[in-house]
């Protein structure tokens, strides 16, 4: 591809993708537009050092403006689109689940009808490689599994627990509807949980390295014993690559790093480095629909992709530690929320 639009493009994932893909990719015809609407997580600070960036454009915007996306597809003719706008959290979702249904089923929407627009014109000139659409997904699109079942497959049937994973399901789907009526070049990725530098301090690493610091109690739902599947974002980002280049049309393919660990050992692993004691940890009443695991297959992604995970666990987190304690102002104070 040689002119991606990158929605989402300030969040903690987006931005990486964005900086990932400027330093890995040296083509000088590359055009990089990244497209945010600024929310609440989205800070522009994401995209530091890129400000003499001759192939980066950055632009304020939303995903729900179609007149907008319109303009920018023909301004750039974008030939990719990787979608990361997203509203994330599920606590939040639960509390008010208008603004993800919004954004991320009719946002999605708005997108895939644009892009639909544009590359359907008589007049539009398809390149040497063909359009691609990648809709970034999730995990919990597919609920929990039990603590003897076997990872998700991209055939594990989509259940969804809380209004945001329901919202990621609804979108997926639209995605590939997208691709099956009008032959939209669509793929979906769906990632584990996902952690390093420029992540929001609502999450679970970034906001109990911000509490520890500040020696304040440290909330963990419930037991704390609720496993996740962690990989390292700049992982996510090669595999995003490979899925651009490589990746079939109408597929879904699962990114996972094979890192199964409870909320709790990762606190445990987080205090440890930081030398805080774990009396720190408080116990809080567990939200509701709180899925207990999430584990990914990632085989179809390794074998069809030629993708693997570079970094392990302990080392990445060992090393997003450090990046937060030399860059404090990601940790935001007063991010209280649980994990």
């Amino acid at each position: 591809m040689k002119s991606i639009l990158i929605t989402g493009a300030v969040g903690f994932i987006g931005s990486n993708f964005v900086h990932y893909l400027l330093q890995n990719d040296h083509r000088s015809d590359l055009q990089v537009v990244a497209l945010d609407a600024l929310s609440y997580a989205g800070r522009l600070d994401n995209l530091k050092g890129l400000e003499g960036e001759g192939r980066f454009t950055f632009i304020k915007g939303d995903i729900l403006d179609a007149a907008l996306l319109s303009k920018l597809l023909v301004r750039h003719s974008i030939d990719c689109v990787v979608n990361f706008a997203a509203h994330t959290h599920v606590d939040r979702s639960i509390s008010n689940p208008t603004p993800f249904t919004l954004n991320n089923v009719l946002g999605t929407q708005t997108l895939l009808e644009a892009a639909r627009r544009y590359w359907e014109e008589p007049n539009y000139v398809v390149g040497t490689e063909p359009c691609r659409f990648i809709q970034i997904s999730t995990d919990e699109v597919y609920g929990a599994l039990g603590p003897e079942d076997p990872p998700f497959t991209e055939s594990t049937p989509l259940y969804p627990s809380s209004p945001y994973s329901a919202s990621k399901a609804a979108a997926d789907l639209t995605a590939l509807a997208y691709h099956k009526t009008f032959g939209m070049p669509v793929i979906i990725t769906r990632c584990s949980n996902n952690y390093g530098p420029r992540q929001y301090p609502e999450k679970l690493i970034p906001l109990m390295i911000s509490k520890a610091l500040r020696d304040e109690p440290l909330p963990v739902y419930g037991d704390g014993l609720q496993v996740r599947d962690w990989l390292q974002v700049e992982d996510h980002c090669a595999a995003i690559i490979a899925a651009i280049n490589r990746g079939r049309l109408g597929e879904v393919y699962n990114i996972g790093g094979h890192n199964e660990h409870s909320n709790l050992y990762i606190v445990n692993l987080i205090l440890n480095a930081l030398h805080k004691s774990p009396d720190l940890i408080d116990h809080v009443t567990d939200r509701p629909a709180h899925d207990r695991r999430y584990a990914i297959n990632p085989d179809k992604t390794r074998s069809e992709l030629s993708w693997e995970p570079k970094h392990d666990f302990e080392s990445g987190l060992r090393s997003t530690i450090y990046w937060y304690l030399n860059n404090p102002s990601w940790l935001v104070p007063g991010a209280d929320h649980h994990y």
